[in-house]
């Protein structure tokens, strides 16, 4: 009988005794650093797509830009079908699968994350509030006696993308826990904004086919009380609560969200995983394509459904998705005489101080306040000054700015105003918090300064004490 595997605290039989390891930052669940890492990837192709997009809508081929995305597509089933022209199925269908991600995330941190601890969640909640707040109170003390006041959502949402992205710049010197604190406030900062989406910004409501969306929302919430552990029936399901939202007039995409709120993300239950060795132990004496189709099904059944939905759809909305939206979208003209008269655009303005400073103050204001009145923690060796870099980084409205940019005007010169203030406060944003990070990051006290002594781990078991590097 072969030896069972040695657990992670066992030596290996010829190592030496080496010291413990040790860390600076308490550990991060593992599904996360993959988010993490998938959203860093992903703010770099939205960042290529962005300038392409912007190089070329300002050069001698910009007629080619305005035609691709004005192509006319659609499907059509039984006589019946649905047409929009591209830009059209990249924002409201394509950006349906973005959301649907980010409401699976936030099931993920409400069921075993950040969410679930009141006291840490506190912080970021508190942040994320400060951080909707105030940039649009700026916003439209600036521009809301003009045409564009009803931009103010414009300037409310964080892009978690780059965020990441410019903090994975920075390695280690930056500590994992202010990576969680935004990626926690982003997710409250996406439901903050995608209410404002369906409150303040739909057009003409179908009341017929709101009841339509109504049942299907009842269905999947059906499936998720009778315990359902399979996919398929979410996500057609899904496809059909999409088309019955768009017919409604409210944004298709709330649809991606809904579904990604429901799909269950608890953990399975103890005897659902204490079966997966004995199928996996028939299997291994009886190697048929039934046995493995039923171990398969067992396995599947023992991880949560919304894991499993996001594990197959967050790459597909780092790297295509949000690339393309961000192609789709960044186009504006940055002719001189446009430049010129933007300059006293108060939705340009407008856009650019709420982002920059309204962010800032928002997201550092409401979270200082909840640290130094007790009612919340920020442990993991975070600073002030991290606190402040982040929330500089926070007024980066990339991808949901720009969303909400065509959601907000009809008039396209104020589109793109307000494109052209997102795009200079995202890089403003991104410089100033790159500057405070790297020069002040580490210079001033502990935002939780009872956190403790960094804690030992335990060795990974791929790598034994005073090992250099994992066995082939």
């Amino acid at each position: 009988m072969p030896d069972e595997p040695s657990t992670p605290d066992a030596p290996h039989p010829g190592a030496r005794p080496g010291p413990p390891l040790r860390i600076a930052v308490r550990p991060v669940a593992p599904q996360l650093r993959r988010f993490l890492a998938t959203e860093a990837g992903s703010a770099v192709l939205l960042l290529a797509a962005a300038v392409i997009a912007l190089v070329w809508a300002n050069s001698a081929w910009s007629g080619g830009y305005t035609a691709l995305w004005s192509t006319e597509a659609g499907v059509e089933v039984a006589g019946r079908g649905l047409t929009m022209d591209l830009h059209a199925w990249v924002n409201d269908a394509l950006m349906a699968v973005f959301f649907l991600v980010i409401g699976l995330e936030v099931a993920r941190e409400a069921t075993t994350g950040e969410l679930r601890d009141r006291r840490t969640a506190t912080v970021p909640v508190l942040g994320a509030l400060g951080g909707l707040v105030v940039p649009a109170l700026i916003y439209l003390a600036v521009a809301g006696g003009s045409e564009g006041g009803h931009g103010w959502g414009i300037v409310m949402s964080t892009d978690t993308a780059f965020v990441v992205g410019v903090l994975a710049l920075f390695g280690p010197r930056c500590p994992d826990r202010l990576r969680l604190f935004l990626l926690t406030l982003a997710v409250v900062d996406d439901i903050g904004a995608i209410t404002v989406m369906a409150v303040f910004y739909t057009a003409d409501l179908s009341l017929l086919w709101l009841g339509v969306a109504a049942l299907l929302v009842g269905a999947l919430l059906a499936l998720r009380w009778l315990g359902e552990w399979r996919l398929a029936p979410y996500v057609l399901l899904g496809l059909a609560l999409w088309a019955a939202v768009h017919a409604s007039g409210v944004h298709a995409t709330l649809a991606g969200v809904a579904v990604g709120l429901i799909v269950p993300a608890r953990a399975a239950r103890p005897e659902d995983v204490e079966v997966v060795p004995r199928y996996a132990r028939r299997l291994s004496r009886e190697a048929t394509a039934e046995q493995g189709h039923r171990t398969e099904l067992a396995a599947r059944a023992a991880v949560p459904a919304a894991e499993r939905l996001q594990r197959v759809l967050h790459p597909w909305s780092a790297y295509l998705v949000v690339p393309l939206f961000g192609l789709a979208n960044a186009g504006v003209s940055l002719a001189g005489e446009s430049l010129a008269a933007l300059g006293g655009s108060p939705v340009t303005i407008g856009v650019i101080v709420a982002l920059v400073v309204g962010k800032t103050v928002g997201v550092f204001g409401a979270s200082s306040l909840a640290l130094l009145t007790g009612i919340g923690d920020l442990p993991g060796r975070v600073r002030y000054t991290h606190l402040l870099g982040g929330a500089m980084l926070t007024g980066i409205g990339f991808t949901i700015s720009l969303f909400v940019t065509e959601l907000a005007f009809d008039d396209e010169a104020l589109v793109e105003q307000a494109k052209i203030g997102v795009l200079t406060a995202s890089l403003i944003a991104a410089v100033l918090g790159s500057v405070t990070l790297r020069f002040f990051g580490a210079r001033s006290p502990l935002c939780t300064p009872d956190d403790g002594p960094p804690p030992t781990l335990p060795p990974r078991p791929w790598v034994t004490p005073g090992a250099t590097s994992a066995p082939r």
